[in-house]
């Protein structure tokens, strides 16, 4: 099987790939998450939680531990950077039922993670309400030193923007192999994250839902492997 690896095999920086959006220092995480060292803010995008226990009442057989999974994910990527700020992009419960079926323990886990930060909700199109028993602040979207970030890209030309939504991911094929992985995707001047949750699937970023983000722009491609993270060059991108 392919595995996507650096060039720069051993290097301690592959876990994640510094990049700039309109003149702002950016980092890339392996694990999905985006920082942003200038204000110590740390982006997460389509959590997704409880996904996997809203399957059961349509019959599907999907184990009910993603919260579980996306929770430790992300307590390990706070441990990492220690954000004053963490935002989260919006789709962050998977829908209105989420609050009834969630744990105790994934709830205290949560209120854990909160301490000692500012925490922002997003709102999506998957939680338009945010039950306060969640804690931190809640926001269509907000802004911070020019950038806006929203869970919704603009669906045209746009920049000084950070959004998720798309769960962009990158087909690439080598040497007679495929390898297809969720991934950052921007211009430049906007960039959209991959969906952090556990149980979420990808949108490969040569769909035509990307055409009025980045047709006439161009894109960069920073594509989460199985080790580290990595730019890769378009003319290596491949449809599904």
């Amino acid at each position: 099987m392919l595995r996507l690896s650096s060039d720069r095999e051993g290097l301690a920086d592959k876990k994640s790939h510094v990049f700039s959006l309109v003149g702002k220092a950016l980092v890339a995480d392996a694990s999905g998450a985006l920082y942003w060292p200038g204000e110590r803010l740390l982006v997460v995008a389509d959590l997704h939680l409880e996904k996997g226990s809203s399957a059961a009442p349509r019959g599907f057989l999907l184990p009910p531990y993603d919260t579980r999974e996306t929770l430790i994910a992300l307590a390990g990527v706070i441990e990492a950077y220690e954000p004053a700020t963490v935002v989260a992009l919006g789709d962050s419960f998977h829908d209105a039922g989420a609050e009834a079926r969630i744990s105790a323990d994934d709830v205290a886990a949560l209120q854990i993670l909160q301490e000692g930060r500012r925490w922002i909700w997003i709102t999506g199109n998957h939680d338009p309400e945010i039950p306060a028993r969640f804690g931190g602040e809640i926001a269509d979207e907000i802004e911070v030193s020019g950038l806006t970030l929203r869970h919704t890209p603009t669906p045209a030309p746009a920049t000084h923007e950070i959004a998720g939504h798309m769960h962009p991911a990158a087909c690439v094929s080598l040497f007679g192999h495929s390898v297809r992985r969720p991934c950052f995707v921007g211009n430049g001047r906007r960039i959209v994250v991959p969906a952090f949750g556990a149980y979420t699937g990808g949108l490969n970023v040569l769909d035509r839902a990307f055409e009025p983000l980045f047709g006439v722009d161009g894109m960069q491609v920073i594509m989460l492997g199985q080790d580290g993270v990595y730019p890769v060059a378009t003319r290596l991108l491949r449809g599904d």
